[in-house]
């Protein structure tokens, strides 16, 4: 890899590099329904006597997981709900998650924009596609709940996704999630008072899925109608 190449990469590695480093330290133990249940007791009692170090450190906490990839983002959000309400919680989780998808972007913009060799064929063919429909293919990617958070916001700078519009997507896809994924969290507390058992089902609920996915479906629409507008015209 020529130099100006890999000094041009050294951000995202970074980035990925710091998120392998905190998995593989054990972090994915503490991003856990499990520990969840069990310290939540000890999350609000440490947000009563620490109102805003535990606001920023959440904030903190949400941007390092967002921009390093590290598994256990919605388990963050989920505990967002439980300990700060679902207001409060889409508003720090919002800041928390737009600002480690810009931070994995930027770094993403950064490592692709290297190099003054034409991208292969392929690359270019792919890149030319999404530039015909930038706004439909950005939102659909961002609105579908399968697709990874950080891996759409690497995605995207590698499609040279326009900043305003990776902003606007990554804050209007990530704010609908967090509404439902807050909402959950907030009604963990009401659910364990009355000896609910937590498990990965309450957070894939009929709830959480069916409306993401007409959302989904929504951003395709447009795409599809212009498809078959063009149909008819040939």
């Amino acid at each position: 890899m020529p130099v100006n190449r890999l000094r041009a990469a050294l951000p995202l590695l970074l980035l990925l590099t710091t998120g392998l480093v905190l998995f593989f330290a054990g972090m994915g133990d503490h991003l856990s329904l499990a520990r969840l249940a069990r310290d939540h007791a000890d999350l609000l009692m440490a947000v009563r006597m620490h109102p805003w170090l535990s606001r920023i450190a959440y904030v903190g906490l949400l941007t390092l997981v967002t921009s390093t990839g590290v598994p256990g983002s919605l388990i963050v959000i989920v505990a967002g709900g439980l300990v700060f309400g679902e207001i409060e919680g889409v508003l720090l989780s919002s800041i928390g998650l737009l600002l480690g998808s810009l931070l994995l972007f930027l770094a993403g913009r950064y490592a692709f924009g290297g190099g003054h060799k034409p991208a292969p064929r392929l690359v270019e063919r792919l890149r030319h596609g999404y530039a015909a429909h930038p706004v439909n293919y950005t939102f659909f990617l961002r609105f579908v709940p399968v697709f990874p958070f950080g891996a759409i916001s690497v995605a995207l700078a590698w499609l040279r996704c326009p900043m305003w519009l990776f902003l606007l997507a990554t804050f209007l896809g990530g704010s609908t999630m967090l509404i439902f994924e807050t909402a959950i969290g907030a009604d963990l507390g009401h659910s364990m008072k009355h000896g609910a058992e937590l498990g990965w089902h309450m957070l894939f609920s009929q709830q959480l899925l069916l409306p993401l996915t007409a959302l989904a479906l929504l951003a395709l629409l447009p795409l599809a109608m212009h498809r078959r507008q063009q149909r008819k015209r040939d």
